[in-house]
């Protein structure tokens, strides 16, 4: 079906990462080291996060410089629906015509139609939207394969990808197993990794972050004893248990930190330069020849305010939830 390739002479933003697995910068909003894609060249292709819409076309060449024809790639799987990860599916779906698309069965009807889940886009992104992701185009629902609990995905040669379902920073997210290298990918599950300073920082965005929720993804993550984590968000790890210890460590640190915040003022600018001067002061600074425009676009996506406002939302949920218990008990003693 395909010959060799000759990883000497690949493009910039593909890097083979052993047992036919390369990595692809999908390039959003046309900086690099803000999304990772991944690639498993085996007899049944497949790829790993598509990126955004503008990332369609990327991902073609990267498909084609690795010596595969588009008809030749059997499945495009998403970890979740967020439209940095998975913006791109109904595009990518037209450019490889015979690939199935995998996804959680909560995300399935948002590929099939996305009308409700670009609305609800354009109210957090405003102008942004357009620039950062694209307009998610909708994907035929005979492609769409949903999967629930755990699923797999044939690879060929008797190799899968088994899917666990990992919410905590989604309900729609779940993560990957690839069982012939151990491979973990992880999704958002873990939080950003940062390969220029070795940093992990957690991911929590509104509406569906929860702790508890993540909190057992991480336990699971830790019990499936990968060799490799591959993070969306970026690139590939090699030390397993030492990361989702420092992913949950992190997690604690800022959900303490914006708890703290909360139960005083209870003002999200105020949590937002309380985690700032606590917690990203702490993390090692970009090298000098780090694109600031890339750390710009990541900080968008998952820095102080992003994730200080997810954890906020978790937080009133659970003094709504505590308020509603609390009245329903008096309501049953009166």
């Amino acid at each position: 079906m395909h010959d060799d390739v000759d990883v000497s002479r690949l493009p910039e933003g593909i890097t083979p990462l052993g047992n036919d697995i390369f990595a692809i910068d999908t390039m959003l909003a046309g900086y690099p080291g803000i999304v990772s894609s991944y690639l498993i060249r085996t007899e049944r292709p497949c790829i790993v996060e598509v990126g955004t819409a503008g990332s369609a076309r990327i991902l073609h060449d990267a498909v084609v410089a690795l010596g595969l024809a588009p008809a030749d790639l059997a499945t495009i799987v998403v970890t979740h629906i967020h439209l940095d990860h998975a913006g791109g599916t109904g595009d990518m779906a037209a450019l490889f015509p015979n690939a199935e698309i995998v996804v959680h069965e909560r995300g399935a009807r948002h590929l099939a139609d996305p009308g409700r889940l670009m609305r609800s886009a354009a109210m957090v992104w405003g102008d942004r939207l357009d620039t950062l992701f694209g307009r998610m185009s909708p994907t035929e629902a005979r492609r769409i394969r949903s999967v629930s609990e755990t699923g797999e995905i044939d690879l060929g040669g008797g190799r899968q990808l088994v899917t666990h379902y990992a919410p905590g920073h989604a309900k729609h997210h779940m993560g990957l197993v690839d069982t012939l290298t151990g491979d973990l990918y992880v999704g958002d599950a873990l939080g950003v990794y940062n390969p220029l300073t070795g940093d992990v920082r957690p991911a929590t965005p509104p509406p569906d972050f929860d702790l508890e929720a993540c909190l057992r993804t991480l336990r699971l993550f830790g019990d499936i004893n990968a060799q490799r984590l591959m993070f969306s968000h970026f690139g590939a790890v090699d030390t397993v248990s030492e990361t989702i210890d420092r992913a949950e460590a992190e997690l604690r640190l800022w959900v303490d930190t914006v708890r703290e915040s909360h139960g005083s003022v209870g003002d999200l600018d105020h949590a937002i330069a309380m985690v700032r001067d606590k917690v990203i002061t702490r993390y090692r600074p970009l090298p000098p020849d780090a694109s600031p425009e890339a750390a710009a676009v990541l900080d968008t996506l998952s820095g102080a305010e992003a994730n200080v406002s997810g954890i906020v939302h978790w937080l009133d949920r659970l003094e709504r939830e505590r308020a509603e218990a609390e009245r329903g008990e008096r309501e049953d003693r009166a």
